[in-house]
């Protein structure tokens, strides 16, 4: 019986015979209805087959999201792009998403990490800080970056600045001229597979020539004045933004615009308060 039975399936799917001379090969066969139970046990087969794939795939879509919030910290970042970053007006989509992405309790101080995520800035030793935020998205905003930009920061500090740099650029050169903080950043940038971020331990006042010139260069702490190795190395079309001003008063933070044929504009965009631009 089995061997006739599976001789209708053979007869109803590879055949090619006229309906008249397929019922009377029908008609042959000691149980026909067999041809129809085996039809529908693979049709069957075949739906549990799909139905499991789309699970599957479902499944994995859903760790990939899952992945995304592993950290105790993923809605506190949520919650800091919109209520301190979206809702004081930084509107480029890349900004909001590396502010979104970079694990900004990773490069603060272990006793820091439950406030990392708070509207102000923190410190991180050396009588440095790690900037507020709003005020890192607002000077990443300023430079107007593209995808296959370079950037010099000048100010390393914890490298945060830097990593959310790394999230929308192609590559990022950044100058701590503090040892220990330069070791420190570069140490947490690897782990954190920033491979696109270079941190040198130099004065950032010189720039770094060996790379020059930038799409956009950024300074995170405040000179008395803009330094002009910065200005050389900006390319023609570039900007720069820069907190400019004394120790101890607000200073001014400072746009720099670069026209194509290198003459430089300046926009002062708000008061703001940065630890002094340290010198060898």
């Amino acid at each position: 019986m089995h061997d006739r039975s599976f001789a209708c399936l053979y007869i109803a799917f590879h055949e090619t015979t006229s309906h008249k001379h397929l019922k009377k090969r029908q008609q042959d066969c000691l149980q026909p209805e067999i041809v129809y139970i085996r039809i529908e046990v693979s049709m069957k087969r075949r739906l549990l087959v799909i139905v499991f794939t789309i699970i599957g795939v479902l499944t994995v879509l859903q760790g990939n999201d899952q992945k995304k919030a592993v950290d105790d910290f993923y809605f506190d970042r949520l919650e800091m792009v919109r209520g301190q970053i979206a809702a004081r007006g930084i509107k480029d989509s890349s900004v909001l998403n590396a502010m979104k992405k970079v694990p900004r309790h990773e490069l603060v101080p272990i006793e820091s990490r439950d406030k990392a995520y708070e509207d102000h800035p923190l410190p991180i030793g050396h009588g440095q800080t790690i900037s507020q935020p709003y005020i890192v998205a607002l000077m990443t905003e300023l430079l107007d970056l593209e995808p296959d930009d370079r950037v010099l920061e000048v100010g390393t500090g914890s490298g945060y600045q830097a990593a959310v740099l790394g999230e929308i650029v192609k590559e990022v050169i950044t100058c701590e001229i503090i040892g220990s903080l330069a070791i420190r950043a570069k140490d947490d940038l690897i782990r954190l597979g920033y491979q696109n971020v270079k941190v040198h331990h130099s004065d950032g006042y010189w720039g770094y020539k060996k790379g020059a010139p930038y799409d956009a260069i950024i300074v995170t702490a405040a000179p008395g004045y803009i330094p002009p190795p910065l200005l050389q190395q900006l390319k023609p079309g570039g900007s720069m933004v820069i907190p400019v001003g004394k120790s101890g008063r607000t200073q001014s933070l400072i746009l720099v615009k670069k026209d194509m044929d290198g003459n430089s504009t300046t926009e002062d965009i708000m008061p703001v308060r940065f630890v002094p631009f340290t010198r060898d």
